[in-house]
Parts: structure tokens; sequence; C-alpha cells
């Protein structure tokens, strides 16, 4: 008898579909049958899902990819993250009194990347048009869509701050006055305008290509970078701070700005090898855990019980720290992946993990780095105080926050793509008058202390959270997989795929698990707080596990059954056959496919 799951784990030879809204999903499977790809099916599922879900990404925000393309077979990293704009300096943002920098507003943005990131996808792996890959997010910009509950939710708990302090987000958000209801029509019909000229600026020109690149310049050349120069440089904005600052980022930052394509950083486990993003994101915390691991009995635990989750967690403690005490854009920090990520390395780190839960932040000392480890250090002792940090979807709203959306699409030529589209949140910064989006808050990862892999300056990536994965299966990619959550979205997927490897359950039965996490390190959200110990864990675990992890010395919260984590996943067997599943946490999330 085959085991309950909430959702079956869709199979099909023609293709799959996953994204965190259902709309999204189908519209991407819509493109797959239009005759796109898996490239096209992912660019228009991320337009769509800019519309649907505008709480937890926008025009504004940033995207990493991994990609597996059939006709390159090869597996390649775009990196859309936009990086901080020319004006963006640690004596500008002092003398402007911040020791923080903050989680919305003007000077909380970095160069929007995810346009551009979405553009490159489509010219050199899609097939389809600016016109089909943007019609759909048109139509839902235009005519309407049903507003999620959370939107609806997101939009009440900010409406007096919008009213006061970001008339145009007002304007935007709260046609007449009122926020949407839950589930009525919600139209964006400037956002859709935007996109509109857009494509008549791409289809001024003939063929494809030519058109694509039309379309990067009316977004990075064009009005829209006229558009946030002119509002960024003159409008004085209210941020968490407290106190109203104007932007720095302008149009010259735009136009000297375009997303790239790179290698990824890849680990080998257990005939797995999986493929991240560079330091300048969170990935290697990923392949760091997964080092850590490498050498315990993880398929003789069991995956819902306490031993897993206490282990799991004390090896993500471990790898976390190092995050922060050495990751950071490479193209400015020498960033030592090679020896975090080498089992000479993890061999006494390992040793770290007891059956009691550490209390200490515990990163380990890289020759030649001391100096950097005891700067960094010295400044989070004194930067990142101890508090409750929830993971973004979960965050009060007076926090401001947003969070992330995730899409991972396969089609039967074997083209296999995991995205993680964020930022640019309707919650992040005021709309920009005449565009209908806003910008995005990631510049608050940066520190404003010299000297470390993650200090402010112009042109330097941010080290963004967003982590999609890709992993191939003796050698053959298989397995695209992802989830928002900041912080948490290593340590949501590591469960995910720690069970789903040794513990041979489909995908859903994998995303179904109980799920947990903690906030043991310093946030890479302002205001930057951690909670040591912390252990957050869902009801489903049940009292003899949760009450076992107290034993072993965790500062556990429990949270409600089936609330934690939004993970999505979709797989390639070597004959063709294609599986998907998506999370039923928060009834949004879907996977389809045929």
């Amino acid at each position: 008898m085959t085991a309950f799951t909430t959702r079956p784990e869709i199979l099909g030879t023609f293709g799959v579909v996953t994204s965190t809204h259902w709309i999204a999903s189908a519209v991407g499977m819509s493109i797959l049958e239009k005759g796109g790809n898996a490239f096209d099916a992912a660019v228009a599922t991320g337009f769509v899902l800019q519309i649907v879900e505008p709480h937890l990404c926008g025009p504004g925000g940033d995207m990493p990819a991994i990609l597996y393309s059939k006709t390159k077979d090869k597996v390649e990293v775009i990196c859309a993250q936009g990086s901080a704009p020319a004006g963006a300096t640690i004596e500008h943002y002092t003398s402007e009194g911040l020791k923080l920098i903050p989680g919305d507003g003007l000077l909380a943005t970095v160069i929007p990347g995810s346009f551009d990131g979405w553009m490159l996808m489509l010219r050199d792996y899609g097939r389809l048009t600016v016109r089909d890959i943007l019609e759909p997010a048109i139509h839902y910009a235009e005519h309407g869509h049903p507003v999620l509950p959370r939107v609806s939710a997101t939009i009440s708990g900010l409406a007096a701050f919008f009213e006061k302090e970001w008339p145009t987000s007002h304007k935007t958000w709260l046609p007449g006055g009122s926020a949407p209801a839950p589930h009525s029509n919600f139209k964006n019909p400037v956002l859709a305008e935007t996109w509109k000229r857009i494509l008549i600026e791409a289809e001024a020109k003939s063929g494809r290509e030519a058109q694509v690149e039309a379309a990067r310049d009316a977004f990075y050349r064009g009005f829209v970078a006229e558009a946030i120069d002119r509002y960024a440089g003159s409008t004085e904005v209210m941020d968490a701070s407290g106190t109203r600052h104007l932007g720095v980022i302008n149009a010259d930052d735009m136009a000297n700005w375009s997303a790239t394509i790179e290698e990824p950083l890849t680990y080998d486990y257990h005939g797995w090898t999986i493929a991240k993003t560079g330091p300048w994101g969170q990935g290697p915390v990923f392949l760091q855990t997964l080092s850590l691991l490498k050498e315990i009995d993880i398929a003789g635990m069991d995956p819902a019980g306490a031993d897993f989750v206490h282990t799991v967690t004390e090896a993500m403690k471990l790898a976390f720290a190092d995050r922060e005490i050495y990751y950071g854009d490479p193209e400015f920090a020498k960033v030592p992946v090679e020896h975090l990520l080498s089992d000479a390395y993890a061999a006494p780190r390992r040793k770290l993990i007891t059956s009691d839960a550490s209390l200490e932040l515990r990163p380990g000392l890289v020759p030649g780095f001391e100096a950097q480890y005891d700067l960094t250090m010295e400044m989070l002792g004194a930067t990142s105080k101890t508090g409750a940090v929830y993971e973004p979807t979960m965050a009060h709203l007076s926090e401001k926050r947003g969070d992330t959306v995730h899409i991972d699409v396969i089609d039967r030529e074997g083209n296999m793509v995991s995205v993680t589209p964020s930022g640019g949140w309707l919650q992040s910064s005021p709309v920009v008058p005449g565009l209908g989006f806003c910008l995005n808050s990631r510049a608050q990862m940066f520190w404003l202390k010299p000297g470390l892999p993650t200090s402010l300056a112009p042109g330097k990536r941010p080290r963004t959270t967003l982590t999609p994965t890709l992993a191939l299966h003796e050698g053959r990619p298989t397995l695209a997989f992802g989830t928002p959550g900041g912080d948490q979205q290593e340590q949501w997927q590591l469960s995910f795929f720690l069970r789903y490897v040794h513990h041979k359950m489909n995908l859903q039965a994998a995303i179904d698990q109980p799920l947990f996490h903690t906030s043991h390190f310093p946030g890479s959200f302002y205001p930057r707080t951690r909670e040591p110990g912390s252990l957050m864990a869902e009801a489903n675990f049940g009292a003899e596990v949760l009450d076992a992890l107290r034993r072993k010395g965790h500062n556990l919260t429990v949270a409600d059954p089936w609330t934690v984590g939004r993970l999505t996943a979709a797989r390639r067997d070597a004959d063709g056959l294609m599986r998907a599943a998506a999370t039923p946490r928060l009834m949004q999330a879907y996977a389809v496919g045929r």
C-alpha cells in the first residue's frame, strides 16, 4: 500500500512545472504546450508571480537561476543579483546617521536584476518571443487576478503607513482607499502599461534576439531607468531607521549593469552532485553542511525523529557560522571555498556535533583569514543583537518584510531550470510613479563596517539568501528544487534532500515531512538579530520528538502544523519520465505536468 501524501507526485513525459502559485504554474505549463521549452516556461511563470504574489517578488527584484541546457549539455548559473549603486558607499550611509542599512526604503535598493536575468534566459536558452512570455503577466495585471488572503492582510497592515509615508504605494495597493478583500479581483493597470510599452519598443525591432535586446534597453537604458532615476533622486522616503532618505540609485547605475552567466559551485554526496551558486549567495552553506554530514549515518536515522533534527540542525549551525565570516562577492573578496568544502576542514568540525545543542556561534578558523575572523566576530558582537527572528513569510507585518517565490521546470528535451526570484516586494519601498512597481531592499544584507567580505561597496553584490538547487545523479542532471524563506531556504531544502536521498521517499512524501529550522546565527535581514540555540519545529513531529529536542538543549518554538516551508521540486528519470511535487503549506504552491 502506497503511503498517504497530501497530493500525488505528478508524473508525465511531456513536461512538468512547479511554482509557489497555482496560476503561475498553469501559465508555465501553457507555455510548454505552446511549443516553448523549460526556459521559456520559467520566464513566463516568473513574470506572472510578480503579479499574483506581489508581497513576495516584483519587477524591481532579483533572482539567481541554476539551469541545465540539453543543447549545451552543461549546468550553469544565471546571476541576476543586482549590485550596489555607485553612490552606495559606507561613508554616505553613515553620514546619513545609519549603523545598519534599513530593511526598506530607497537606501536599501540595489540595481534591479530580475528583468535582465529573465531576458538573458529567454535570449540564450529560450525560443519564444518577448510577447509570448509577457502576455500572461500583462493579462493578469490589466484584467485582474484573485488576491491571496496574505496579500490582502499585508496591504491592510500597511494601509496607514502607506497613506502617511508612501502615497504612491497607497494609490496602487489601496485603490479607492481600502485594501482589496481576499479573493477579490485586483488589477495593476499601471504595471500592465509598463509591460506593454516595453513590448512596443521590443517589437519595433525585427528578429527574436533583437527584440529581447530592445526590451533590455527599454528597462535599463530607457524609460524605466529614467523613471527610477527621477524618483530616487528627488523623493525622501521614510524607512525602518525612522527617518527619511533620498536614494542613491540612478540611470547610469542601471545602464552599466547586466546579468551574467557563470559556473556553479558543486559538491559530491552519496552519488549525487549538487550545484549551487557561488559565495555571493548562501548556496555554499548547503554544500558545507553536506560535507559535515557525509560521514554520519543519516540513512539510519528516523527522518522525522529527534536525532535527525538535532544532527542536521547542529551541522547547519556550523556552516552558517562560516557564512558570516567568509562569504561575499568573490569579485571583491577572497573566499576560501575550496578549503571550506574540503574533507580536511570538515573532519574536525564534524566532531563539534555532539548530543547537546550548541548555544555558541562557532565559525572555523581558516589559515590566512585570522584578521577577518577577529574583525567579523568583534563586529557581530557589537551589532548582531539577540532576539526573535522569523522567516519572512511568518514575520509580523509591522516589520514590512517580504519573502520569495520559487520555480522548477523540466521539459521533454531534458532542459531543467530551478530559479528563486525575490525582492521588489510591495513592502520594500514606495511604488515608482508611472511604473506600477517598487524597488528592492537587498542592500540591507551589507554591513557598514569596512574590511568585511559583505561590507557595502559600489558595484558589489550583496550576499543574497536566494538559493535554487539543481542536482545530478551519477553525473546525469536529475533534480531541481527550492523554496522561499530567507535564511531558512537552505535549511528546508537540506531536510528535503536528505530525506529524499537516504529514505527513498518520493518527491511529495519528502516535501510533506515535518520541517524545522534554526535562527541561531545572525539573520541576513534588518535588524540582523539572532536567537542562540533556537529551533522552530512543526507540531507534526509529535510530542515525543519535541520533548526529546528540548532535552538536548534546543530553545524550541513549536509552529502550528503545516506552516513551515514552501518547497517545490521536479525530477527527470533516465528514461524520460518526469516527476513533480509542491508543498501543501499555505495552500498556494502547485505542481502540474503530463
